[in-house]
């Protein structure tokens, strides 16, 4: 595997994963593999295949989270010569779409997962981009 970065001026976004020493890879991204390696590059899990693995809808979700709110954990197949541990994220999935376990689906960058109105941090305080998972068909 080689590491992949966004190119210059190029405004899509990296859902990075971080590459170590010893092969694996880990989702998020830590300075430090599972295995105590060194981290030597980043995986963009874009371009990887992802099955939903589970998946839940909560209906009570925090301010200027939409309700209801479609989670899913999902697997990143990283090709048959990677022999890690599984690489899995959690996130939120597009809206009105359907999904049950073994569904394909691909993260897609949003430029607000929630609000920043609601709630009661100013909404310059942090960023309110990030990735959801949209079915794949």
């Amino acid at each position: 595997m080689s590491g992949s970065d966004a190119a210059a001026g190029d405004d899509e976004r990296v859902f990075e994963a971080a590459e170590y020493a010893d092969g694996t890879v880990t989702y998020p991204p830590h300075p430090v593999g599972p295995n105590g390696a060194e981290r030597v590059g980043t995986v963009d899990l874009r371009e990887h295949d992802a099955t939903v693995i589970t998946w839940t809808e909560s209906t009570a979700t925090p301010p200027g989270v939409r309700a209801p709110n479609t989670l899913a954990i999902v697997e990143f197949d990283l090709g048959g010569s990677y022999d890690g541990p599984p690489v899995r994220a959690i996130g939120q999935v597009a809206q009105n779409a359907d999904v049950a376990i073994g569904d394909p689906v691909a993260p897609v960058h949003v430029a607000e997962l929630r609000d920043p109105d609601a709630g009661i941090r100013e909404p310059d305080s942090q960023d309110w981009d990030g990735f959801r998972f949209e079915p794949v068909e």
